[in-house]
């Protein structure tokens, strides 16, 4: 058995806080065999729809030809170097690494100590994700989220393999979080300016002002905090968004796995288990240096994290807010929209199995000059219910649907969407809109429970719907279009822009209707399979970037897939092509573009995470997640 450490996130959270009792397979069976009915047997791709029992499988071939070539490179194929590889005329380099010091007082990255707690802080923290690209004046700034360590990197110093002392994990404390700094370009190199006014980290350990309808509230106040108004830190941050204001929202994801109590009679709270909470965390031992993360000291300090997070990188005399009112799950990102009528308009994804899909519309209306402050604040949040009918509704969550307060509501979340039936999903990562039009994408990245397990609050998780495949290794990508394309609308019609297969392995013109959609959809071939699509982000000429963050085996159901790797989609078309693919072991995660569009900001996290990597620096040096940028040889835009 895996030891807590070498779990993935979801792993660990299936391991301390299993589903509750099965579901009657049978049954399950039954209800997806009826919605396949109801459907026709049909699912919508891209703009069009087809049946799966007659649909054309798109060519087997490494190459396609496109008659209006909205891409401008020639696919790559898979591989599983230890490098970045991207097409013919383009060219990347590294920016800046886990350990790189922004301050000139603070020494080099050193591959044999790694440095301590110190340095660490005033350095690029770990497992960098989600990211935005701010100009202020003549300043470059990049703000980039610092989700977790793994332990085959970060403590390669330590014979165990763990932390040792508590300045091991007073590091590991200061690696989480976000990293901000100024960077700026010389020739076709992109360097971080140490010492710049806007240079900054923010840890686990820094202090964060709590808004919203949740501020004060009783699950919110700890010994060290008995007002629930200012929490300290922030740490698993995933996804990101970018406000119109000029600020970046930071999403808190697997929060959970840093709890651990050192009672073991303490009974945990119905709602914490809903999060994943549990007696035995993931070996990180904060609890050993701060007590907070003794549930049975500290219950409540659980419910001040899982929030998004916004900060002003052009500001840091600003303070830091975590906006309750957007609700408190596992956040993937957040993806910013101004309605028609002005309304923020915030969508977000929860990503573990069998969790939700959720919009918050502001109450105010945001107006260039004028104040934000309670844009974030004020609102109503929503979740997602899809129909067999592809149409679809956002269910208000407020004291009349749910029978729970508001700030109850913004706190316990997952068990307000329990109570208003929303649909279970197949893990919601990223969410990305169109600059062009009124559309959105989500990625469902996978859920081996889907059709067999329910989610943790018991919700059933049938196949059927935007989830049709029954233990989903593979994912797909959802697309919707608000009604009369209007963001604010509670109506929907949905559709499946890709699922992602494997047409090398799976029969797509089988009789068995799961192998033929495992298959993947139409659009899917052996040139640009993947599976489990993470990140998703747009380009200024409307085209669709996919990063993945799956299976890397090349076995099996992965065959042929390769390294995790990154993709462009035409939205229109529905046709997809391969940019980008990723050193051995990492997830490509994390984008954003300079403000010329020239350069392509992307993540690389966690290489060798397993061990098997040198990236970037080779010659048996420890792995460091790393931001590259990629660009034309030509020095073009293309963004």
């Amino acid at each position: 058995m895996k030891k807590t450490t070498e779990l993935s996130f979801d792993e660990f959270d299936e391991l301390i806080s299993p589903p509750p009792t099965e579901t009657e397979f049978e049954n399950i069976i039954e209800r997806a065999i009826t919605r396949r009915d109801v459907m026709g047997g049909a699912i919508t791709f891209g703009l069009s729809s087809f049946l799966l029992s007659s649909a054309p499988v798109a060519a087997k071939t490494t190459e396609t030809t496109f008659a209006n070539d909205q891409f401008g490179f020639k696919q790559i194929p898979a591989n599983t170097k230890d490098t970045v590889t991207v097409p013919e005329g383009f060219e990347w380099k590294t920016i800046v690494k886990w350990g790189d010091p922004l301050w000139t007082d603070t020494p080099e990255f050193d591959h044999k100590t790694l440095g301590n707690s110190m340095t660490q802080s005033r350095s690029f923290g770990d497992n960098n994700d989600g990211m935005s690209f701010f100009t202020h004046e003549e300043h470059m700034l990049l703000a980039v989220n610092n989700e977790y360590t793994n332990k085959n990197s970060f403590y390669i110093n330590r014979k165990s393999g763990k932390p040792e002392n508590d300045d091991d994990i007073a590091r590991n404390m200061a690696a989480h979080g976000i990293s901000i700094f100024e960077i700026k370009q010389v020739d076709d190199q992109w360097h971080i300016i140490k010492d710049s006014p806007f240079n900054r980290r923010i840890t686990a350990k820094t202090e964060i002002e709590i808004t919203g309808p949740a501020a004060g509230h009783d699950l919110l106040k700890t010994t060290a905090d008995p007002a629930g108004l200012t929490a300290l830190g922030t740490w698993n941050n995933c996804g990101n968004g970018k406000t119109p204001w000029g600020t970046y929202l930071s999403c808190e994801e697997n929060f959970n796995g840093y709890f651990t109590s050192s009672d073991e009679a303490y009974e945990i709270s119905t709602p914490l288990k809903r999060y994943g909470i549990s007696k035995k965390g993931r070996g990180y031992k904060w609890e050993q240096i701060d007590q907070r993360f003794d549930i049975s000291k500290e219950p409540n300090e659980a419910n001040r994290h899982g929030y998004i997070v916004e900060v002003d990188p052009k500001d840091p005399s600003k303070p830091i807010k975590k906006r309750t009112a957007l609700g408190r799950f596992k956040h993937e990102n957040a993806e910013v929209i101004i309605a028609k009528n002005g309304k923020v308009v915030v969508y977000m994804g929860d990503d573990e199995r069998g969790e939700f899909l959720y919009k918050y519309v502001s109450d105010g209306v945001y107006e260039e000059g004028k104040s934000t402050s309670q844009l974030l604040n004020k609102g109503t949040l929503y979740v997602a219910k899809f129909y067999d009918d592809l149409k679809g509704s956002w269910l208000p969550l407020n004291p009349e649907t749910t029978g729970m307060t508001q700030a109850e509501i913004c706190i316990h979340t997952r068990l307000a969407a329990s109570k208003v039936e929303a649909t279970t999903m197949d893990r919601p990562e990223w969410v990305a809109a169109s600059p062009l039009k009124a559309e959105c994408f989500c990625a469902l990245t996978n859920n081996k429970n889907r059709g067999r397990k329910p989610n943790k609050g018991g919700d059933e998780t049938p196949v059927g719907g935007p989830n049709p495949r029954e233990k989903n290794v593979y994912g797909q990508i959802l697309k919707w279009i608000p009604e009369k394309e209007d963001h604010t609308s509670t109506n929907f019609t949905w559709s499946l822009f890709a699922l992602a297969g494997n047409p090398t392995v799976h029969n797509a013109n089988a009789e068995d209707k799961e192998e033929k959609l495992k298959a993947g959809s139409p659009n899917i071939n052996a040139g640009n399979m993947f599976n489990s699509p993470d990140g998703l982000a747009f380009d200024s000429k409307g085209r669709l970037w996919i990063q993945t963050d799956g299976k890397y085996t090349n076995k099996g159901d992965f065959e042929g897939m390769g390294n995790n790797q990154m993709l462009v989609g035409n939205t229109q078309t529905g046709e997809i092509r391969r940019f980008l693919v990723g050193p051995k072991e990492c997830e490509v995660t994390g984008i954003c573009w300079s403000a010329d569009k020239a350069t392509m900001f992307v993540g690389i996290q966690h290489p060798g995470e397993k061990g098997g990597s040198h990236f970037p620096d080779g010659d048996n040096l420890v792995p460091r997640s790393a931001i590259i940028s990629v660009r034309k040889k030509d020095g073009k835009p293309f963004g």
